[in-house]
């Protein structure tokens, strides 16, 4: 037998599926007992199943790189799913739901009454200096007063088990096809596991997903017309923009595809003729988004749809502008945004965060920087950061120097252990550290995946996820005990 449970180390830290005496957590006992019964041939087979159901989906992500270019490599996958009782997700959701409302309130404020500057919960000076700010949406409120319809916040437990919000995502966050053809993939591998655990679903995201665009169409008609507009081709996520397109049964368009109309209307180009469009759910930063407005070099966006936007005749998701609470500077103030607006204590935690435009803080993250996190404000994908403990002293120095030049563009926090799941290196499980990305759709309804993007760093003592920089996915099953 290949996998010994017994010899699996998880000393010092939380792992998702195993206890610190090397038991099963309740809810994956099921999952353990199977897989210590499998022999080497069988783990073999099994992971073999797995990599030819990604290859025959087309499962694949793009990387750039200065020799090749771009390139399309298949998606990397660990069969080992990871665990949570859904106990827990039920109090985890409800964190989600709450963060989620009340940054959606915190963006429709800042572009109106700034109430939250006037009552000295946040510094204006941050918002003078916010990058993703734009002053082309002030006076305006998008219907509901929701500016971040899909969200995707990034979880992670540390070596005691507590849950933390790592960051939210609140422009264009990716990641939900790679959940949805995990699970399928999964399916096909232990169609067995499913009939025996009750294990919560996640394929009605498109149907969600659809139903939360289709009703915010500026007209009443049964069937609007929905598409997803993405820059092409060549964009890392094109595989998920065209997969969400086909799941929905939307159009996949690019900016030359619409054009804005006399009447401030968008219409997609057809064979037919122009066609009107009623939601874009557009997977292009704001920058590229329309050409009058913003980067007038842009091809990637459709000169006048914020005019059409403006006007009420086209929805937009999400909203132009949202990414203002996209900043890891404004992430240091969630837990206050939450009780200014919701007048509630935060259900889920920040990770502590040091905020470098403060004075104060600023020297204390100069000071002990070699054991610190160090993130810009406005990057994504783990890029433009400094990991403290896993870096030398010529990096610390010339991230000190970074943070004194720009001290606005950078946080700071401690390093925290992350939690493990077992993942199969040839035929034995190792511990590798992971985090969680679910996905939190704002409409009428506020809905959260029962579950999420799981991404796992596939390196040995690694914390790095991002499949971009070597890391890896599974499955992610939020196990009803109580209903098994």
């Amino acid at each position: 037998m290949a996998i010994r449970w017994g010899s699996y180390k998880v000393a010092n830290l939380h792992d998702e599926l195993l206890r610190a005496s090397g038991k099963p957590r309740p809810y994956a006992q099921d999952l353990c007992d199977y897989l210590r019964d499998l022999s080497d041939a069988e783990i073999i087979e099994y992971k073999a199943a797995a990599d030819s159901a990604i290859q025959v989906m087309g499962i694949t992500f793009r990387v750039y790189n200065d020799e090749e270019g771009s390139i399309d490599r298949a998606w990397p996958f660990d069969i080992i799913p990871r665990l949570i009782d859904k106990k827990e997700w039920n109090d985890i959701e409800i964190g989600l739901k709450q963060r989620v409302k009340a940054l959606n309130m915190f963006i429709d404020d800042l572009y109106n009454g700034q109430n939250i500057i006037k009552d000295g919960v946040f510094p204006a000076d941050l918002l003078d200096k916010s990058k993703n700010f734009l002053e082309e949406c002030k006076g305006f409120s998008p219907p509901l007063g929701v500016w971040a319809h899909i969200c995707g916040s990034d979880l992670v437990r540390d070596n005691k088990g507590t849950v933390y919000v790592l960051e939210d995502n609140l422009r264009v966050p990716s990641g939900v096809s790679y959940m949805l053809e995990n699970r399928q993939v999964m399916k096909r591998v232990f169609p067995e596991m499913f009939e025996k655990l009750n294990i919560m679903p996640v394929d009605d995201y498109p149907s969600d997903l659809y139903d939360m665009l289709a009703a915010m169409s500026p007209r009443d008609i049964p069937e609007p017309e929905i598409v997803v507009l993405t820059p092409g081709t060549y964009n890392s996520a094109y595989f998920e923009h065209a997969y969400l397109a086909q799941q929905m049964g939307a159009e996949l368009v690019e900016g030359p595809d619409l054009v804005v109309g006399e009447d401030d209307c968008v219409y997609m180009r057809t064979i037919n003729g122009l066609s009107r469009v009623d939601v874009v759910y557009r997977r292009i930063d704001d920058w590229f988004l329309d050409p009058e407005v913003f980067n007038p070099e842009s091809t990637l966006g459709v000169p006048g749809i914020m005019r059409a936007w403006k006007a009420g005749n086209v929805a937009l998701a999400n909203a132009p502008g949202s990414g203002v609470a996209d900043d890891k500077v404004v992430y240091a103030f969630v837990p206050d945004i939450i009780k200014y607006y919701l007048n509630e204590e935060p259900i889920l935690q920040n990770v502590p965060t040091y905020k470098c435009v403060n004075e104060d803080e600023r020297a204390y993250v100069l000071e002990n920087i070699a054991s610190m996190v160090v993130k810009p404000a406005n990057e994504s994908g783990g890029y433009g950061m400094l990991i403290g403990p896993h870096s030398n002293a010529k990096e610390h120095d010339k991230f000190r120097k970074l943070i004194q030049e720009d001290p606005r563009n950078y946080v700071a926090q401690p390093m925290l252990i992350l939690s493990t799941a077992p993942v199969m290196v040839d035929t034995k499980v190792e511990p590798r550290h992971l985090d969680l990305r679910p996905f939190i759709l704002s409409g009428k309804d506020v809905k959260v995946t029962t579950g999420g993007l799981t991404r796992v760093a596939m390196i040995r003592g690694s914390t790095v996820v991002n499949s971009s920089q070597g890391g890896g996915s599974k499955d992610t099953w939020i196990v009803d005990m109580e209903g098994s």
